[in-house]
């Protein structure tokens, strides 16, 4: 059998300092693209797009859908982790903030730099978070845990979730441009990059430790 490892404090420490650091940063790429106003990632346009409908904004919408995607865990048995809780309630409220320290309307060339900026800034942040080992995101749990059920390749099971998420939030007046096609196409090397980058590295499990055998010779026969 083996013993779940337990870190040493100052690897627990770097795992809640960049989980944090992941999660405000996702919420800043996040604003940059938006701010960018050349198309954002197809979550972002059906975020986009709720807000238009309700009036709502931005970051409460992400948090209510973040806790809409995680009740989808529960019937295919996808157990969340503290980062997948602090991931669905930081990174709105993150993200509002992204958009109330940057303004809107920018020239075009400020807005192309906003657009490249945000997609790095996005691939760094999912790196840092997922490689702090605290669980993976609401959306990302839900495309790993129908990828565990359907037994699909994770990139047709990805691809089928954002293309509905697209289609919905288009409809209902998101956002879609170059920059949802730069995410789609940037996003996926980026992230290959640095999530081995940041991956934080962690004590090896270890073997349980033996039990003790009774020294009667009855009893030492019927332990093995």
């Amino acid at each position: 059998m083996l013993r779940r490892p337990t870190d040493p404090a100052p690897v627990i420490v770097r795992r809640f300092v960049q989980l944090f650091v992941g999660l405000f940063l996702y919420g800043m790429g996040i604003a940059l693209i938006v701010r960018g106003e050349l198309g954002v990632a197809p979550w972002d346009v059906l975020t986009q797009g709720i807000a238009k409908q309700t009036g709502l904004n931005f970051g409460l919408i992400t948090v209510i859908t973040s806790g809409i995607v995680l009740l989808l865990w529960i019937p295919i048995r996808q157990k969340p982790g503290f980062g997948t809780i602090m991931n669905a309630l930081l990174v709105g409220p993150f993200a509002d903030l992204g958009l109330w320290l940057i303004p809107s309307g920018l020239d075009l060339w400020a807005r192309i730099l906003l657009l490249g900026a945000g997609i790095v800034v996005l691939a760094i942040a999912t790196g840092l978070y997922i490689g702090a080992h605290f669980g993976p995101g609401p959306r990302d749990g839900l495309m790993t845990g129908l990828h565990r059920v359907t037994g699909w390749r994770i990139w047709i099971v990805r691809t089928g979730i954002e293309v509905i998420v697209l289609a919905i939030g288009w409809a209902l007046g998101g956002d879609v441009g170059i920059g949802t096609v730069a995410f789609a196409v940037l996003i996926g090397p980026l992230c290959g990059y640095a999530i081995p980058l940041f991956a934080i590295r962690r004590s090896s499990a270890m073997p349980a430790a033996p039990a003790r055998v009774a020294r009667h010779p009855r009893a030492a026969s019927a332990t093995s």
